[in-house]
């Protein structure tokens, strides 16, 4: 039994919950309910970051995608990858676009549009501040300016490129939109990391917030159909049928992740490399200032490099003439890269060296964010 720490607008913690539902992963979940539990938890887990789990013999866990990869070693069967090797290593890609990239237009979305960040700002205070003596509508307030500022202008969102920013939900939209019209789930009858990764953004922000809702209602009614599905499944319900070739379909993501998320984490590790705190980058012609390096996106990149080198010659040779098809094969191969995180592989255990993002840097628990 795994107890899960998070919030329910939280886009991990949905993430999480949509894989230990599927998998039948008999967990319980409690809110973050109190200020005093935010100073403790980065005590146990190195930040205040969520969801946070407790398994059963006492040790905590924090990140998603290491907590899911050490719950599959736990919990085998059935995969949530394919057992082609590149389809699998396309999953694990397609989960870092999602978990990485899809992160700026789905906050974006929540805090840029009053509508919904007057709806979230209630939601995670009253969820999460029941301890706190200030009035209920000032922390209102000055939550919603502090997640405007980490999540949005901190991330590199202006008027100038707010068009852009919303391309990045709108295209993905529209291509799984053809995809399950096809088939119910990324690669066949059930789900594979690349479904769970993707739910993160498309479940609790871009089908549930406001804006970003009624765009998925009223233009792709298949994708919003593909949210609730999964959040329904059973892995026992299913057939194991998956996929044993890529699908042409999902041509376009790759495309999308080859012209986004991989320049995005080289232009992150090359300024971080040098040492600077903030870095500039042109995506599809639009241009992103002064966006704070994450340290974090740096392992994410060395992490993708390494699971690409360790493919058997066969599958190596298959991936990279895919990849290289898609443009991704260059941005993911551009810059060998260190990050120095988890050098003791930890992850998801252990009070690690976890990246130091601007939404964690100051003491006050007003401005301690939770990622949501």
């Amino acid at each position: 039994m795994l107890t899960v720490y998070g919030l329910k607008c939280s886009y991990f913690t949905g993430k999480l919950e949509g894989y230990l539902r599927y998998k039948e992963i008999p967990f319980e979940y409690r809110s973050i309910r109190s200020q005093q539990f935010e100073r403790e938890l980065p005590k146990l887990v190195g930040a205040m970051q969520m969801p946070a789990a407790q398994a059963s013999d006492g040790r905590w866990m924090t990140d998603t995608s290491p907590m899911i990869d050490w719950l599959e070693t736990q919990h085998p069967e059935p995969s949530i990858l394919p057992a082609d090797p590149t389809l699998a290593f396309l999953c694990r890609l397609i989960e870092d676009y999602a978990d990485e990239w899809l992160w700026r237009p789905a906050m974006h979305y929540r805090w840029s549009y009053p509508e919904s960040a007057k709806l979230l700002r209630r939601q995670i205070v009253d969820e999460m501040a029941t301890d706190v003596s200030y009035p209920k509508a000032l922390i209102r307030l000055m939550v919603e300016k502090r997640q405007h500022r980490n999540f949005v202008r901190d991330h590199g969102v202006t008027p100038a490129n707010r068009t852009h920013v919303e391309q990045g939900y709108l295209r993905p939209l529209a291509i799984l939109r053809e995809v399950f019209r096809a088939r119910p789930y990324l690669f066949g009858s059930r789900p594979t990391l690349a479904d769970i990764g993707l739910f993160g953004p498309f479940f609790r922000h871009f089908a549930m917030d406001p804006t970003p809702g009624r765009i998925m209602r009223e233009t792709a009614p298949e994708v919003m159909e593909w949210v609730y599905r999964l959040w329904n499944a059973k892995a026992s319900a299913l057939p194991d049928d998956l996929l044993t070739e890529f699908p042409k379909d999902l041509s376009p993501v790759l495309r999308e992740i080859g012209e986004t998320h991989l320049p995005n984490l080289c232009a992150n590790a090359a300024a971080y490399a040098a040492g600077a705190k903030t870095f500039s980058v042109q995506i599809q012609g639009a241009a992103y200032q002064d966006v704070f390096v994450s340290r974090y996106r740096v392992w994410c990149l060395e992490k993708l490099q390494q699971r690409f080198a360790a493919l058997n010659p066969d599958a190596h040779r298959k991936t990279a003439s895919l990849l290289e098809e898609h443009g991704c094969l260059e941005p993911l191969t551009r810059l060998s890269v260190e990050s120095g995180y988890d050098l003791a592989g930890e992850a998801p255990f252990g009070n690690r060296s976890l990246p130091v993002q601007p939404e964690i840097r100051s003491p006050d628990p007003f401005r301690r964010a939770a990622k949501a």
